[in-house]
């Protein structure tokens, strides 16, 4: 039996398949000495590409930056392990290398300070996909639990225009529904889900309809599945129960329209005290900081090769399940980013 405890054909399939999570939520959370340990997890795990939070809707310029020069000095100074990822070649090279390639994101867009310009700064310094408002309105739009939901703003539009031109993936988490909708209209290039689940399976006001997944389906874009028992709907986060997930946004719109945002979250404590603090960004009882902090569990990077398993005894081809993995996301990026 392989390390993994999975049948060999899966652990075969794991290590060869490039494995693409689009959200960890590193940011400031744990102490200095455990901050990058789940990111060795990670790539003990099959793990190829991650995408790091490094700032949120109520992040400034100032500690934008602070954030986004602490994480590229620290993965400069790690080049014997990671890959700091400015091109979608990048990513392919680091596979090669044994290395795991690294991004970033936001999620909001506040970060920008009121200016396009900010967009074309942040994706030179490594920024590659950003959400348009977290959990409630912003310049640009409204996030999920604003009760009217006002839509995309102007500035909203303007700010996608911008992500367009500079090669930065527009992502709907987090966002109201006719704002979503709204930024499928606007964008040029395919709008994501970078992490979000249906919720026709689980109903989260953080979770999706499924004409939200069809908008972005049809737009090319692909729909990124946590390992959040909060949004998965289940008492505990299993590879079982985000296969379910994967197999209903895959009858609904195709394998190929499906990928993975976990969205790990490694010290849940802090990251909660950190929301509890600012509880405008935040609904009083459905967000992850209302609960018990012992009832949310995510899926671990340990779990994910049972996953692979899980979807391969399902019946899924090697081919849809390279694509959930991490092959979806690639083409998207191949699309998008310049």
């Amino acid at each position: 039996m392989n390390r993994w405890g999975v049948s060999d054909r899966a652990a075969a399939i794991h290590r060869d398949a490039l494995v693409w999570d689009m959200v960890f939520p590193l940011m400031g959370l744990g102490p200095p000495e455990q901050r990058y340990t789940p990111l060795e997890r990670m790539a003990a795990n099959g793990y190829d590409f991650v995408s790091l939070t490094v700032a949120l809707d109520w992040d400034g310029v100032a500690e934008t930056l602070t954030s986004i020069a602490r994480e590229r000095a620290w993965l400069l100074a790690n080049a014997d392990r990671y890959v700091l990822v400015e091109t979608v070649d990048d990513v392919v090279r680091a596979r090669r290398e044994g290395k795991l390639a690294v991004g970033f994101h936001f999620q909001g867009t506040n970060p920008v300070d009121y200016n396009v310009d900010m967009v074309e700064l942040y994706y030179k310094l490594g920024v590659r996909h950003m959400l348009l408002a977290y959990n409630a309105r912003n310049a640009a739009g409204d996030g999920w639990f604003e009760p009217d939901d006002g839509g995309l703003s102007r500035f909203g539009v303007k700010l996608i225009e911008a992500m367009n031109r500079a090669g930065m993936m527009v992502d709907a988490s987090h966002t109201g529904y006719r704002t979503t909708m709204e930024m499928f209209e606007a964008s040029s290039d395919p709008v994501v889900f970078s992490h979000a689940n249906p919720r026709a399976l689980h109903d989260h006001g953080r979770n999706i309809r499924d004409d939200q997944i069809k908008a972005c389906a049809r737009g090319g874009g692909v729909i990124g599945l946590t390992g959040c028992s909060l949004f998965l709907g289940t008492a505990a986060a299993s590879p079982e129960a985000l296969a379910d997930h994967v197999h209903y946004v895959a009858e609904l719109v195709g394998a190929q329209h499906v990928g993975l945002g976990l969205d790990y979250v490694y010290d849940q404590l802090s990251l909660a005290a950190s929301i509890n603090a600012r509880r405008a960004w935040t609904p009083p009882d459905e967000s992850f900081a209302a609960q018990p902090q012992e009832s949310v569990t995510y899926l671990q990077p340990e779990q994910l090769p049972k996953f692979t398993e899980i979807l391969l005894a399902r019946g899924y081809s090697e081919a849809d399940v390279r694509g959930v993995l991490g092959e979806n996301w690639l083409r998207v990026a191949r699309r998008i980013w310049r």
